[in-house]
Order: C-alpha cells, then sequence, then structure tokens
C-alpha cells in the first residue's frame, strides 16, 4: 500500500499514465496527474482518482521544457508538501522510416520522452535527497530493448531511458532513491488505437497471445513504488507477454 505517500504521474491524462495515476489512488496515494493539452481528460483522471478519497490535482507541462517542468515540481511541492514518487511516463510517437524522417519529428520524440524524463528527475532529486529516499519509475518500451523498424526516433529514446535509469540509480543508490524502469509491450491505448487489435500479425508474435492492459502496466509500477521492491534498483521489467524474450 502507499498510503500517505505523493507521487507525480506524467503524461496521466490518458492510456498508461491515467492507469498508474487510478492504481496509485486505490493505494492509498495523493497524485499530482500532469498532462500536455487535454484538460478534460486529465480531470476525468483527477474524479477517478479522488473516488478513493485522497487528494489529487492537475498540472499542465511541457515536459521537454526544463523551467516548465522546474515551476511544475515547485507548485507541487507547495500543494502536496513533498514527492515520494515520480513516474516518467509522458511520451509521444512520430513514426517514420529513417530515409524519409525529418529531423524535427527526431528531436521532438527525444525532447519529450528522453529528455522529459531527464527534466523531471533533475527537478525532483533535490527532494528526494532531503527525504532520504524516493521512487523512480521510468516507462520505456520494449521497442527500446528489441528496436522497431519505422521507429528510430521513439527506439532511440525508450533505449536511452534505460540508459537514463541505471546510470541515475547508481548515482542515487547511496541516497536510498531507487530507480527502476518497465517496458510494456503491445498494450492496448490511445496511442496503439487503430493497430491494437487481436487479428494485427504482431499478436502472433507475443507468446501469451493477447495485447497487454494500461492496468497490468499500472501493477507494476505499484509494485516497483512499495516496500515489496526497496532492494530493487537499475531494473527493467518487462511487461509484453513474452515478446521481447
Amino acid at each position: 500500500m502507499l498510503k500517505g505517500k505523493t507521487a507525480l504521474v506524467t503524461g496521466a491524462s490518458r492510456g498508461i499514465g491515467r492507469a498508474i495515476a487510478i492504481e496509485y489512488a486505490m493505494q492509498g496515494a495523493n497524485v499530482a496527474i500532469v498532462y500536455a493539452g487535454n484538460e478534460a481528460a486529465a480531470e476525468e483522471t483527477r474524479t477517478a482518482c479522488t473516488e478513493y478519497g485522497i487528494k489529487a490535482e492537475i498540472y499542465k507541462c511541457n515536459v521537454a521544457d526544463f523551467e516548465e517542468v522546474k515551476a511544475t515540481v515547485a507548485a507541487v511541492k507547495q500543494e502536496f508538501g513533498t514527492i515520494d514518487i515520480l513516474v516518467n511516463n509522458a511520451g509521444i510517437t512520430k513514426d517514420g522510416l529513417l530515409a524519409m524522417m525529418k529531423e524535427s519529428d527526431f528531436d521532438s520524440v527525444i525532447d519529450t520522452n528522453l529528455k522529459g524524463a531527464f527534466n523531471m528527475i533533475r527537478n525532483c532529486c533535490p527532494i528526494f535527497i532531503r527525504n532520504r529516499g524516493g521512487k523512480i519509475i521510468n516507462i520505456s518500451s520494449v521497442s527500446g530493448i528489441m528496436g522497431n523498424a519505422g521507429q528510430v526516433n521513439y527506439s532511440a529514446s525508450k533505449a536511452g531511458l534505460i540508459g537514463l535509469t541505471k546510470s541515475v540509480a547508481r548515482e542515487l543508490a547511496a541516497r536510498n532513491i531507487t530507480c527502476n524502469a518497465i517496458a510494456p509491450g503491445f498494450i492496448g491505448t490511445d496511442m496503439t488505437q487503430g493497430i491494437a487489435t487481436e487479428d494485427n500479425p504482431l499478436v502472433a508474435s507475443i507468446p501469451l497471445g493477447r495485447i497487454g492492459k494500461p492496468e497490468e502496466v499500472a501493477k507494476t509500477a505499484a509494485f516497483l513504488a512499495g516496500e515489496g521492491a526497496s532492494y530493487i534498483t537499475g531494473e527493467v521489467i518487462r511487461v509484453d507477454g513474452g515478446m521481447a524474450m
């Protein structure tokens, strides 16, 4: 259980981020819901979280902007008193074949998915150090482990998150701060809408034979945020039905 803890979850207005925010609320944590642009969706997440009797607030923030992140983290600390758990889930895709990919499409995906995580960790780090503990969970992808044609930008950003996770884990371990990553596989979310169907040939490559649910990723994020994972750091846990085995 996470009762009394405060979690900051980025990209929490929908999909995996929303599922994580709600799971944390179910386990008693207060939740700071960070979103990029869809305020109505963020409010839906907040409403779903507050049904469990916890405190939840929404914060609009472009995670790729260091100063915006700094101001958002300060606002969350001001409102909640502290931050105990950070989940870097915010991510975008701009898929395309390498030979035709625009430089701007490569840069924007790296800036949001990878630099956004750095920005959040960098600004939450002083709070964790003062607290003498903290949990950082980065949402990577099996694309960052295996690579994926048409996703050189996305795969690079998610592979970078794994390197970031391991380096942060080594740097902050002495401060009782853990940093782990989750690598989801084919999960049914808005991001995979239109392709996350059971008749997609990709499903045949999943040993468990089905598409994953956001809630299944959220359960893993809850485990990593809890006391049961206090001796786990620098780990990458695949939630992929065996896809990247």
